[in-house]
């Protein structure tokens, strides 16, 4: 059985997405309380899988998470993009009439502001974590409370949907990249796959420097999916570049890596995976 590690607590969209990713497996959830904990906990077992958000259609790139992952001997094997869907839920028998605090994070409260202006009378209090609102509901009783939170965690901790779909944009979607340690990737990737690529490098403070780089990748037939630049600390002026690329030319793919590594420095590849292709 495989053991995924995550951010969060059983039921919250970290979970959502491992099981998703490894739908035809049957795997053991290791919960981790910070994205740092998570990477501790995969540098102590390399048996472990792990999943990470990356970046997210509203909310931007999750900054510190690019860097530790360059920071780690971990790769990334898979990506997953899930539609965060939040749901209002509360103890068995109770009904939105009979709400009077509404618990969860305020990244999930704020992306359902159209629900909750619907209901000007109901106390908003903001909590830590969206599925941690619906075990604290369950474990305490509380009656007359109500979390948004994910479908999995209402089902997981025993609470009735009261409304679904209350997240006011419909295109709101979280990628998630699926990490191992380097050794354990060609059990994980099936090569004949391979279609994208994570890469991250910095460049010399010059004119044009990213320019060429482009242009190569251009020249060799190479998508830029994802740009993410950074500032290096204590270099001024100088940044680290997170880039992800697609390619249908494995060969071209890696001539494309031969002609651009001399223009720049600390040059890493993160993770050669298959592109997430399902419908969203």
């Amino acid at each position: 059985m495989k053991k995924v590690a995550i951010q969060g607590i059983s039921g919250c969209y970290h979970e959502m997405a491992a099981r998703r990713f490894f739908r035809d497996e049957d795997i053991e959830i290791d919960p981790c309380q910070t994205f740092d904990e998570l990477f501790t906990h995969m540098s102590k077992d390399t048996s472990l899988l792990g999943i990470m958000a990356i970046e997210n259609t509203i909310a931007g790139s999750l900054l510190q998470n690019h860097e530790l992952l360059r920071q780690s001997e971990l790769c990334v094997v898979g990506e997953y993009k899930l539609r965060i869907s939040h749901v209002l839920a509360a103890l068995p028998g109770e009904t939105i009439e009979k709400i009077t605090e509404i618990n969860s994070h305020p990244i999930a409260l704020m992306q359902c502001s159209d629900f909750l202006h619907s209901y000007p009378s109901i106390k908003i209090v903001e909590k830590g974590d969206t599925a941690g609102s619906a075990l604290e509901i369950a474990q305490h009783k509380l009656k007359g409370h109500a979390a948004i939170c994910g479908s999995l965690a209402a089902e997981l901790y025993g609470l009735d949907i009261l409304a679904e779909g209350i997240e006011t944009n419909k295109r709101n979607f979280t990628r998630f990249l699926v990490l191992a340690d380097s050794w354990k990737k060609d059990e994980l990737i099936d090569e004949s796959k391979i279609n994208k690529s994570s890469l991250v490098f910095s460049l010399p403070h010059t004119q044009g420097s990213l320019s060429k780089v482009l242009t190569i990748l251009s020249f060799y037939d190479v998508n830029l999916t994802k740009i993410q630049s950074l500032p290096i600390i204590g270099r001024e002026w100088e940044y680290r570049f997170y880039v992800d690329v697609t390619f249908d030319n494995y060969i071209r793919y890696r001539q494309a890596l031969d002609a651009i590594k001399p223009l720049t420095k600390d040059f890493k590849i993160l993770g050669e995976y298959a592109e997430f292709n399902q419908p969203l």
